[in-house]
């Protein structure tokens, strides 16, 4: 597998860009060195960018919080996010999962992803009881992002209810300042194996992308997407007929593949049933 050091020949290759934000652009905290301007330069070079994140919140809350990590707004066409998809379904109710969902759900994470409902005249609590689905938006900072473990009470309590859970980030782990922390899909995962239904919205399902390449107005072939969760970035990316480039910061640094050889990157993408165009270093030009 060929690895690159920046994305200076991507930008020449193709017209678009479906960018990961998690492990890609930034690490929770910070954006990481050199991508804003690598940006700036795939813009100035005519490319076009959008982003596509698993995060469980709406678009305008991701897109402030770029903006605070230094990444301007006119850097990139808009930023797509699974909270955002999952907020329009609730918003719509066309999809069969969320039509019939009642008006109060048993929310499981932070106070911060309350954006997922605004608006939507849906009550949130903490209570099974009083509950007529699950809205899983990842870990809260009472039980922590280490384990599953300590949800499964709550898990337990709205199985027995027969609560449909919504998630609203498949992914299962994300890497924050260098700390590997569960996510929602981990939870899901979790009920799911206890027999419960679940639901959950972003990628690696090819229908995230639909909202993004309408927003390029490109064909396919020339759209290229740069992850760093074969699970989710490259898997949805091949589904929905990209070109797809593994990024080795984020979980796959976390993984020990940041210096990986192209014999060991390409063997993991094998397991993973994925393949990526390239391997990328770093979002940087």
């Amino acid at each position: 597998m060929q690895i690159l050091d920046g994305v200076s020949g991507l930008a020449t290759r193709y017209r678009g860009f479906v960018l990961d934000l998690w492990g890609v652009v930034h690490d929770g905290q910070a954006a990481f060195p050199g991508v804003a301007d690598a940006l700036a330069r795939m813009r100035e070079a005519g490319a076009r960018v959008v982003f596509l994140s698993n995060a469980p919140r709406r678009s305008h809350v991701v897109e402030a919080q770029l903006s605070a990590f230094g990444i301007d707004r006119g850097l990139y066409l808009a930023a797509m996010t699974s909270g955002e998809i999952t907020w329009r379904l609730l918003r719509d109710r066309t999809h069969p999962f969320v039509r019939d969902l009642g008006p109060r759900a048993l929310h499981i994470g932070a106070l911060r992803d309350h954006s997922v409902v605004e608006d939507l005249g849906i009550t949130l609590t903490d209570r099974a009881d009083e509950a007529d689905w699950l809205l899983n938006t990842g870990p809260d900072p009472d039980r922590g992002g280490v384990s599953v473990d300590p949800y499964e009470p709550t898990l337990r309590a709205a199985l027995d209810r027969g609560l449909p859970m919504l998630c609203v980030n498949p992914d299962r782990a994300v890497v924050v300042g260098g700390r590997r922390i569960i996510c929602a899909g981990a939870l899901a995962e979790r009920y799911a194996e206890f027999g419960g239904a679940t639901l959950e919205i972003g990628k690696p399902d090819p229908a995230a992308y639909d909202p993004v390449i309408a927003l390029l107005d490109l064909p396919r072939e020339a759209v290229l997407a740069i992850g760093d969760s074969p699970h989710t970035d490259l898997a949805g990316a091949q589904a929905a007929g990209l070109d797809a480039v593994w990024a080795l910061g984020g979980l796959a640094a976390e993984e020990g593949l940041a210096e990986a050889s192209p014999e060991t990157l390409a063997a993991r993408a094998a397991e993973e049933g994925v393949s990526p165009v390239a391997a990328l270093r770093g979002l940087r030009w």
